[in-house]
């Protein structure tokens, strides 16, 4: 246990080093970082969701290289194909032997962190083809199966403006990820720096904070954070009333919502809470930490019906309403 106390200061000094180590490239944004790393260190996966400019694919470069983690981009096009993402088999010939056999190659989501720009671009057969490995950490070519190294790490970018030529994620696919995270437009003084800083030529050197193994050994003491039984009954209780069936569930829930979020949520709710803790140097979760993770965990669980539509009430109004 006392190693475990040892490993928690460890990990709250290494994601201070991380803050401050993004914030040479990244300006702003902190409530992002700190979301990413949450979903990095529970195991799941992140959906970023912002207009174009916003930095996106810049955060997920500099997450990847302050991690000694290797990473790959797949830009997501219309003519894309599964096998461009998981990998093909080629055939060889033996120059020896004359022999022909067919070897895989391995495609770029064969990486620690995966970055997918603008997956809505690409037909669902090859959205389906990320969405598998994200799940089962492993890739299916023929007959064959290869795993994936951990950690693995799918951070996918969207841009919400856009509708036109683009293929949505249907939500069983969108339950995947843990959090969807939305990217803001940064306030005035920190646009002024994000303009002064890209516009003069400088070179951002960022230095590695942690390794894989570090990552995974902190994974491993998140599952075995304590959680009281009121802050579990909480989270439950909470994915419970954003389903309109349930007795529990509020009026404007029975009025707004067509459908509530399912089990899933509420273990999200509960890792996302242990991990903020964790980050935070507290050996177990509150209910304030699994207010805090509240909204990216429910916003892409929790489907409006057309009543919120005609009264101009968003999801996360919803939400903010129910917490």
């Amino acid at each position: 246990m006392s190693n475990d106390v040892q490993k928690l200061n460890e990990m709250v000094t290494a994601f201070d080093g991380l803050k401050k180590e993004l914030s040479k490239a990244i300006v702003g944004q902190d409530a992002v970082i700190e979301q990413l790393v949450i979903a990095m260190l529970s195991r799941g996966h992140a959906l970023l969701v912002g207009v174009p400019g916003l930095a996106k694919t810049l955060l997920i470069k500099s997450l990847a290289e302050v991690l000694d983690l290797s990473f790959s981009r797949i830009q997501f096009t219309p003519d894309l194909m599964p096998s461009d993402i998981t990998g093909t088999d080629i055939i060889e010939e033996d120059h020896t032997t004359g022999k022909r056999e067919f070897r895989f190659v391995k495609g770029p989501v064969f990486a620690n962190i995966v970055l997918a720009d603008e997956i809505n671009r690409t037909p669902p057969k090859t959205q389906a083809a990320l969405l598998e490995a994200m799940q089962e950490h492993r890739v299916t070519a023929g007959v064959e199966s290869y795993v994936l190294e951990e950690p693995f790490f799918v951070l996918a970018t969207q841009n919400p403006i856009e509708q036109e030529g683009t293929y949505p994620l249907p939500e069983a696919q969108l339950d995947r990820f843990m959090f969807n995270l939305r990217v803001e437009y940064p306030s005035r003084d920190e646009e002024r720096q994000i303009v002064g800083q890209t516009t003069s030529g400088a070179t951002v050197e960022l230095e590695k904070v942690l390794d894989r193994q570090a990552i995974m050994d902190y994974q491993d003491l998140i599952r075995r954070v304590p959680v009281a039984d009121n802050v579990i009954d909480y989270a439950v209780d909470l994915v419970g009333k954003t389903r309109p069936d349930e007795d529990v569930a509020p009026d404007f829930i029975k009025k707004w919502v067509g459908w509530g979020a399912g089990p899933r949520a509420s273990q999200y709710l509960i890792l996302g809470a242990k991990t903020r803790a964790a980050m935070n140097g507290n050996p177990t979760p509150s209910i304030e930490d699994v207010q805090a993770v509240a909204l990216p965990v429910l916003r892409h669980r929790v489907l409006t019906n057309f009543n919120a539509e005609a009264d101009g009430v968003s999801v996360d109004e919803i939400i903010k309403k129910l917490l």
